[in-house]
Formats: structure tokens, sequence, C-alpha cells
């Protein structure tokens, strides 16, 4: 299983983040600019939050209220769920499904060590499926060569058939 620190060494530990006093305009502007949908609120090095754009959508958007007024430390999420390196991707999926957030700051200690978000898991995750995919592939056309004498210029739509016939066969018979 993939880890929260396998993740991160793949895309990198960058952490965009803002000021308590940042005005949420400015906030949203650098998110605009870096392509990104939550920036950590961080004084100093110590983290104090994250405004994500559903911070913004349903606390100033929904409110009427000014983001070029409003502070982000006013509507950020204060009390914040985070991960640590060695955490696996399935860990992050399950939280951030439980809790209804996209966004995971990994944390080690004090340490701010970077941030996953829900597209970074599931990015990992099909990349991983796809491995277990085409080890399995090798593995079945392996057994097919092997042990029913599948031919080596036969494709692996034809492996998937036999495959088939064999599964039916084993109902058939009941095996």
């Amino acid at each position: 299983m993939r880890t929260v620190s396998d993740t991160l060494n793949t895309k990198g530990h960058d952490v965009w983040s803002v000021a308590p006093d940042t005005t949420v305009l400015a906030a949203l502007q650098l998110m605009a600019e870096k392509n990104i949908g939550a920036v950590m609120v961080l004084v100093g090095k110590e983290l104090q939050g994250i405004f994500s754009e559903r911070d913004y959508a349903r606390k100033i958007i929904l409110k009427g209220k000014s983001s070029a007024a409003t502070l982000v430390s006013e509507i950020m999420t204060g009390k914040v769920a985070y991960v640590g390196p060695h955490n696996t991707l399935e860990e992050c999926m399950a939280l951030m499904t439980k809790k209804h957030f996209r966004h995971l700051p990994v944390m080690e200690g004090n340490r701010l060590l970077g941030l996953i978000s829900i597209g970074d898991v599931v990015k990992a995750i099909i990349s991983n499926q796809e491995i277990e995919i085409k080890q399995l592939e090798s593995y079945i056309t392996g057994l097919l060569h092997g042990v029913w004498g599948w031919g080596r210029g036969d494709s692996m739509l034809d492996a998937r058939c036999w495959m088939l016939d064999i599964r039916y066969w084993i109902l058939d018979v009941g095996c």
C-alpha cells in the first residue's frame, strides 16, 4: 500500500499558505494563480487552519459578505484534521470521505510536510490498480503459456476469452 510519504515524494512538498490577517480576496487570488483549491493558514510555521473554496462558497457567497473586507481568519476551518507521512492513501480516502473534505495537511509533530488532496489520492490509487492489473495479466499469461499451451502470438484479448471459457466451464461443471 502506498503511503502519504510516497505520494509527497512524487508530487512534491509544496504548500501554499497565507497569514490569518490576509483578506479572503487575496487568498482567492493566490489559489487562482496556483490553480489550487485550498491554502494553509500559517503564523510563521505554525498551522492555524485551512481555507478552501468550500469555505468561500458557504461563508462568504451564501452569507452575502465581501471577500475584500473579510479576513481569512474569520472564515477558515480552524480545527484541521491531518495525517502523518506513514498513513496509507486508503486511510486518507476514508478520513476524507467520512469528514467530507478534500484536503489533508501532512504533519510530522508540529512540522507541516505537505498537503494531500482527494485528487492526489485518487490518482495514486488508480495508478496502483493499473500496476496490479498488469501484474495479474502477466501472471495469467504465464499460466496460459505454461499450463494450457496458449500460443505466444495470441493477444491479451485472446487470453481473456480463454479465461472466460475456463470460468464458464468451471461454473457449468460445478467446480
